[in-house]
């Protein structure tokens, strides 16, 4: 491939990266605020075909310049772009945005399959060019705590995990009702987080077997469904020989907006992360010693746009390939299997 390297600057560090944003709904432009808050970018292009979208984003950044879509944000000079747009998009914007030498930043799902998400790794291996991915929770200060306790042997060999994501809302755009273009429902756009966290949290161990049954309004979907589910549960069997439980809905009759869990059971011990008072944003982080519990971090934590953060900040000093986004080809195998896309077995 051969890829238009602009002047010198786009091609290895950048002080102050000048971003691009394509898609300022409500998600977009919460990562632009928190990217401009930062201190670490500015933002120099807008592209939306939303004239409402367009101008609340443009109170944020008065400066920036105002596009509607992708083929003028190419053709700006920008450092890197950051997509928040409907996810049947995101594979073709992001190869796009890599076949012109631009680092991406993308919202999750990286692709509606496992096949659109290792294209646009491809893609950025490439161009040699840094991928992001808003895999969000990560950041929490709850799982920062928890990760290096469990890899440090804190809570002894774990062998379970039990993961949960219910929120009593679902989404309000049609779009994520239909498959084609959505990729899924629950699974792909809560338990894509569940699965990244028990994984990245264990440090990726190969996954040996899943089992999974979908479910839209109380029945069970056939193969290849033409509607989305809006619960699921799976059971990821991992080569060590933990066993992950996972369970994800919309809608469900939880009696609270949201119930967000990830608890990891170890031979010595646990560690739990556990939304507050069904909240959405407000975690906390435990220890657990038989009956005894130890809080590690509690609320306040404004963890929403710190993988953009922590994405342009590896932009500023370097914008090149980072091997470490092949772990999203990892998470969306597995959910590829929790679908039924792929072999059960590896």
């Amino acid at each position: 491939m051969t890829i238009p390297l602009g002047d010198q600057a786009r091609t290895t560090a950048c002080k102050r990266p000048r971003l691009g944003f394509l898609g300022v709904g409500w998600i977009g432009r919460h990562r632009m605020k928190a990217l401009l808050d930062s201190g670490i970018a500015e933002a120099a292009v807008i592209a939306e075909p939303s004239p409402e979208c367009q101008d609340e984003a443009a109170k944020l950044a008065p400066a920036a310049q105002r596009m509607e879509t992708l083929e003028d944000l190419l053709a700006a000079e920008v450092d890197g772009i950051v997509i928040a747009t409907p996810s049947a998009n995101h594979a073709e914007q992001a190869i796009a945005a890599l076949g012109h030498g631009i680092p991406v930043f993308c919202q999750k799902p990286l692709g509606r399959s496992s096949e659109e998400a290792n294209a646009v790794i491809a893609a950025a291996r490439a161009a040699d060019r840094l991928l992001g991915l808003d895999l969000s929770y990560r950041h929490t200060e709850a799982m920062r705590r928890i990760r290096p306790i469990v890899a440090e042997g804190g809570i002894g060999r774990v062998h379970a995990v039990d993961l949960v994501f219910h929120n009593a809302y679902g989404p309000d755009k049609p779009w994520f009702y239909d498959p084609a273009i959505s990729g899924g429902g629950c699974v792909i756009d809560l338990g894509v987080h569940l699965v990244d966290l028990a994984l990245w949290t264990l440090d990726f161990p190969g996954v040996a077997r899943v089992e999974s049954h979908l479910f839209n309004a109380g029945k069970p979907l056939p193969p290849d469904p033409d509607i989305v589910e809006d619960f699921a549960v799976a059971t990821l069997t991992l080569e060590t020989g933990t066993v992950v439980r996972l369970t994800c809905s919309w809608r469900l009759h939880a009696g609270r907006d949201a119930m967000i869990s990830a608890a990891f059971y170890g031979t010595e011990g646990g560690a739990t992360l556990s939304n507050v008072d069904g909240s959405f944003y407000d975690f906390v982080a435990e220890l657990f010693n038989g009956t005894a519990r130890t809080r590690l971090a509690a609320p306040p934590d404004d963890w929403g746009g710190r993988a953009a953060v922590a994405w342009a900040t590896r932009l500023a000093m370097n914008n090149r390939y980072d091997p470490q986004a092949e772990q999203f080809a990892t998470v969306a195998e597995i959910l590829d299997r929790i679908y039924g896309r792929r072999p059960q077995e590896s």
